[in-house]
């Protein structure tokens, strides 16, 4: 069955073209500057042959139009018109208290995403109207929302519930909920076939390390603890977003600089983290290409992110008991041998040792791979994240004939 993945963002639109279950992509791309000036598509076909073309899309509308366009395309698209699909599926970054997996879309499910708008409004708007706009393409085919938030929903209240007044949670469903489910959850579960185990059996600490980073306690295959909270702020140090701080200091800076609330929100997630330390770089590659050059503050963000993160690997041990694998997972922690060395620097007495020849070795994101020494009670993995397949996966699941025998 042929199945298409959305992943519609405030200026961009992210799709692929399935197979199933041979899990085979047929062809993939994203279109940019959607609802600005200047928008292209960069579409790639089953040879990865890659082509681009300038259109300017100035709704989500126009851009979804574009994407079926160049799905049809007879020579590059895969499929000759939209009767050969048998699935979309949506991703949708918040799905609240509600939505703990995959679901169907219908009426209900739509307003219940514009309700969670307040909780994410700068993605499940732009995630509706991808959803909107495709169902007015193709009516009668099923389409699927899957949730950021789903995987991680299985917390504990211990886990997720903040120590605030607690009629902030009763009244404005203040809790952590945490993000990059899909990524974490895909990952899980490839580790545990790496490791020749049922999802189940295992316990993982999952890294997704990108631009946006978060960390992922997975006990008995199920998520139990993450880093980021009630929003994507919170947690590690990120490309803009400056993680865990101390909750006084916007406020102080507020009253110091006499700064709105949009102003300080503004600041804390788009220049913070490694570009507010650094002053001017968020692309690891940069950062290590200035530390080479000598740039102390290259070096002070590379050391402080690796340091947070090693500080939520050791926690999470703790919060598990029992650790089968520790998983790099995203751009750069699929393939930034430095950053997973220094992460994980000093934690053999916790029983993580890596091996520098296969860690060295595992750049790419091509492949899954153990990066561990021989000794080393604990497996290091790096896995790469496909959360387009994932999407499929879940659509599949739904409507086609499962996924028993897809990991």
């Amino acid at each position: 069955m042929k199945i298409i993945t959305l992943n519609c963002g405030s200026s961009s639109v992210k799709y692929a073209l399935f197979d199933m279950p041979s899990r085979k992509r047929l062809s993939y791309g994203i279109v940019q500057r959607v609802t600005l000036t200047g928008s292209f598509i960069e579409h790639y076909d089953a040879h990865n042959q890659k082509s681009t073309h300038r259109r300017e899309c100035p709704t989500h509308a126009v851009a979804i139009a574009l994407v079926m366009e160049f799905l049809t395309n007879p020579q590059a698209g895969g499929i000759k018109d939209l009767a050969e699909v048998n699935g979309f599926g949506h991703r949708v970054v918040h799905g609240g208290e509600k939505f703990t997996s995959a679901v169907v879309i219908n009426d209900e499910v739509i307003r219940s995403v514009a309700e969670f708008s307040m909780l994410a409004p700068l993605h499940n708007p732009a995630n509706l109207a991808g959803i909107r706009a495709a169902m007015q393409l193709a009516p009668d085919v099923p389409h699927v929302a899957i949730f950021d938030t789903a995987f991680l929903a299985t917390m504990p209240p211990h886990a997720y519930i903040y120590a605030l007044p607690y009629e902030w949670y009763e009244k404005y469903h203040i809790r952590r909920y945490g993000f990059h489910g899909t990524s974490h959850g895909y990952v899980s579960k490839r580790a545990a076939a790496f490791l020749g185990r049922k999802p189940a059996a295992v316990n993982l600490i999952t890294l997704h390390i990108g631009n946006g980073v978060s960390i992922t306690a997975v006990k008995d295959g199920a998520a139990y603890d993450h880093s980021m909270g009630f929003t994507p702020l919170e947690g590690a140090v990120m490309g803009t977003r400056c993680g865990d701080i101390d909750p006084a200091i916007p406020l102080y800076v507020m009253q110091q600089e006499n700064l709105s609330s949009a102003e300080m929100e503004s600041i804390l997630n788009r220049n913070s983290g490694l570009l507010g330390i650094t002053g001017k770089y968020v692309d690891r590659r940069d950062i290590l290409a200035a530390m080479q050059a000598g740039d102390k503050r290259a070096v002070l963000s590379f050391e402080i992110e690796c340091y947070r993160l090693r500080k939520y690997i050791g926690a999470y041990l703790a919060a598990l008991g029992r650790v089968d694998a520790v998983v790099f997972t995203a751009g750069v922690g699929e393939n930034s041998p430095r950053h997973r060395a220094k992460i994980c620097e000093g934690l053999d007495g916790l029983g993580i040792k890596l091996a520098e020849d296969r860690n060295r070795q595992a750049v790419g994101g091509q492949e899954e791979m153990e990066i561990n020494a021989p000794d080393s009670p604990v497996k290091v993995l790096v896995i790469p994240t496909n959360e387009e397949l994932a999407f499929a996966e879940e659509v599949f699941s739904l409507v086609g004939k499962g996924r028993d025998n897809l990991y």
